[in-house]
């Protein structure tokens, strides 16, 4: 044997071995993985099957149940299929690293309370808070984390209690693809890419929307492009009118946003187009509004081309207290539709300027 095979034959030998070494931690990884999986589903949780794989744990038919009382759906998840493949780091750090996690199938719920504040999977993100106290209560370092989290088909029901009263409205979004990562539980304190895409359904017909861009939860620093088109405006009316005023019959909107968070400033500029807007009959009362601005004039400048199309922007702190999405882009969506019109901005500005003043700080 010469020395260059004799060489070859000693590299080949390492290699054979660190990948005999890194299978063996692998396995020992995945043997552990199964009771994590168990221990961090939580008591409300119930699963078909946990399989283990060659190079991942497969989790069949889980179901995570709400709360009673406390959150809006039967279920907070429901999902058909999960492979979760361990990283060979979680054999000598606290908490568990997953390289990646894929959800296929299945149903998820998310709660925007009045606060404003979003709820996503309470039961996992307590179970998540209450390992990391235990693991290490002085660092919190232990924990889960999730290198790349994929979403496939997956249905997504967002109830928003900030925009009623009563319960909260529901927005549905059907065929999600979707992927995120890195994610840090419970702690959320690194910035993840986001990137997703879904259906909007509709009461008369669906729409689409595209998320995409970079994120930390923690701190809410973000910078995101959002497209949505041909969306339903019935299931948009309480994030654009308020009560008494003119209902929606029909009609669909466009919606590109660009959206920075940095030091606690938002700055998003965008751009809505409103198009075959009907509104519901009044009878014999011509009167009354639509966001703010006279029915009538909408009305009018709708006859003219079928569509109305403005540019608005949102700003403002959003560790401002009084703070509100909602109540901003309502207010700026008046505004901006108001000077598209030609309508004075008397009537407008006097609903929607102490708002604005109010949450901007100015």
């Amino acid at each position: 044997m010469t020395r260059v095979s004799r060489r070859l034959a000693s590299v080949l030998a390492v290699l054979a071995a660190l990948l005999l070494v890194a299978v063996v931690a692998l396995q020992f990884a995945l043997r552990a993985l199964p009771e994590a999986v168990a221990r961090a589903l939580g008591p409300r949780a119930s699963v078909q099957s946990i399989e283990l794989g060659w190079t991942g744990v497969h989790v069949r038919g889980l179901v995570i149940r709400g709360e009673p009382g406390r959150w809006p759906a039967a279920e907070e998840l429901r999902a058909d299929h999960v492979t979760l493949r361990p990283a060979l780091s979680s054999l000598w750090r606290d908490g568990w690293t997953l390289s990646t996690v894929v959800v296929r199938g299945g149903t998820l719920s998310l709660l925007r309370g009045r606060d404003g504040k979003l709820v996503v999977v309470p039961a996992l993100m307590k179970t998540a808070s209450a390992g990391a106290a235990r693991g290490n209560a002085s660092a919190g370092a232990a924990g889960l984390r999730i290198d790349r989290l994929s979403l496939d088909d997956v249905t997504i029901d967002f109830y928003d209690a900030s925009v009623t009263r009563g319960a909260p409205h529901r927005l549905r979004l059907t065929d999600l693809q979707a992927e995120v990562g890195p994610l840090a539980l419970p702690a959320l304190d690194e910035r993840a890419s986001l990137k997703l895409t879904a259906t909007v359904k509709g009461v008369q017909h669906d729409g689409s929307v595209q998320l995409a861009g970079r994120l930390t939860p923690s701190t809410r620093d973000a910078d995101l492009k959002l497209d949505a088109r041909n969306v339903d405006l019935i299931v948009l009316q309480p994030y654009l009118l308020k009560g008494g005023e003119a209902a929606v019959k029909s009609g669909a909107l466009d919606l590109s946003l660009t959206a920075r968070v940095a030091a606690q400033q938002l700055n998003a500029p965008g751009r809505v187009v409103l198009r075959g807007l009907e509104l519901q009959s009044t009878g014999n009362h011509p009167l009354g509004t639509f966001a703010g601005v006279p029915r009538q004039a909408v009305l009018a400048a709708l006859q003219r081309d079928g569509r109305i199309e403005l540019q608005f922007m949102l700003d403002g702190r959003v560790d401002n207290p009084r703070f509100s999405l909602n109540e901003l882009f309502a207010a700026r969506f008046a505004v901006g539709l108001a000077e598209r019109l030609g309508v004075s901005l008397g009537g407008v500005v006097q609903g929607v300027g102490n708002v604005i003043k109010g949450l901007l700080g100015r």
